[in-house]
């Protein structure tokens, strides 16, 4: 797992239901390092703080195997890493195969595998049609959120060496899916409703759904 490309966004502004309102969704990539710190990356606009930014969602990742399947489906669009909002594009990433709560070193960072990516609105508009949001949950594998133990830079080219994995968890594409299943599986529930990688809030979310 390999930084391909680190990625910022400058504020963009666009308008949604008669209001004005500002994202940090463009990102592009940037030819130098990315500084991580506990609550964001440094340089990055993040425009909403209620729900982009913070311990549990400081930096997002995304794997650029994925890229083929969403150009084939939008052809049409301005493609660049960075187009699904995420500050590191990552070659070698399998959600299947990275678990929840792991602790990795990158570059100068000590980094843990946090909470899964909802997709909103903004997704929506960047890509011309709020149809994508669905197609997103659909498709399975939307990322991860890292939480950052250790603040420092990383470049593209930076692997990523796994430091520790718990003993009681389950793999990033398991949680997504999870979160967006009709039929939850109680196991697994539990598992995200005791993991201290995922925030107090979705915590409780989680706790609401055992039965």
């Amino acid at each position: 797992m390999e930084i391909l490309s680190t990625n910022l966004a400058t504020p963009t502004t666009f308008i949604w239901n008669g209001k004005e309102e500002t994202t940090g969704i463009y990102k592009k990539p940037v030819d130098q390092p990315l500084y991580l710190t506990k609550n964001d990356v440094m340089g990055d606009e993040v425009s909403d703080r209620l729900h982009h930014g913070g311990y549990y969602k400081a930096c997002y990742v995304f794997a650029s195997e994925h890229y083929p399947y969403w150009k084939a489906l939008y052809p049409d669009l301005d493609w660049s890493w960075g187009m699904f909002g995420e500050n590191l594009t990552l070659i070698g990433f399998d959600e299947h195969e990275v678990y929840l709560g792991s602790i990795y070193e990158v570059g100068e960072a000590v980094v843990q595998v946090s909470q899964y990516r909802e997709p909103c609105y903004k997704l929506g508009h960047k890509f011309g049609t709020p149809k994508v949001i669905k197609q997103f949950v659909g498709y399975g594998l939307g990322g991860t959120y890292l939480s950052i133990l250790k603040e420092g830079n990383v470049a593209a080219g930076d692997s990523f060496k796994l430091v520790e994995r718990p003993s009681n968890t389950m793999t990033v594409a398991q949680l997504f899916q999870l979160v967006f299943a009709k039929e939850k599986d109680q196991a697994l529930v539990k598992i995200a409703s005791e993991s201290e990688a995922i925030p107090p809030k979705k915590r409780m979310w989680f706790s609401s759904h055992l039965q």
